[in-house]
């Protein structure tokens, strides 16, 4: 087995940034220990992410009773330059919109099976 094809399996498109905050934004109560356990981190380094994204403004952390809420600013532009011009929202609309979506085209859901 080649180098390039052992290392082709280990890379994904989204960072474990993005991972969390998508997590957020589908339940902005929920427990980061779900979240760390859903994204296969651990909860040590999604309470780090969740500092990096509220130092960076991207969310904002609320204290309700015993729980932790968190509201995303959606207008934060995305931090690479190449992307600079398109805020988070745009990111987080076109990935939650297409889970939302109960019955995808035919081949995609063919495809997952």
């Amino acid at each position: 087995m080649s180098s390039s094809s052992a290392r082709g399996d280990q890379w994904t498109f989204l960072t474990n940034h993005a991972r969390v905050l998508l997590w957020l934004a589908r339940d902005p109560e929920v427990r980061l220990r779900d979240v760390a356990a859903g994204i296969g981190i651990t909860e040590r380094a999604v309470q780090i992410i969740v500092a990096d994204l509220e130092a960076a403004g991207y969310l904002t952390r609320t204290r309700v009773g015993r729980r932790n809420r968190y509201t995303i600013d959606p207008t934060v532009a995305l931090r690479h330059p190449s992307e600079a011009d398109h805020p988070v929202g745009d990111l987080l609309g076109a990935l939650l919109h297409r889970e939302e979506t109960p019955d995808g085209p035919p081949e995609a859901e063919a495809a997952t099976r």
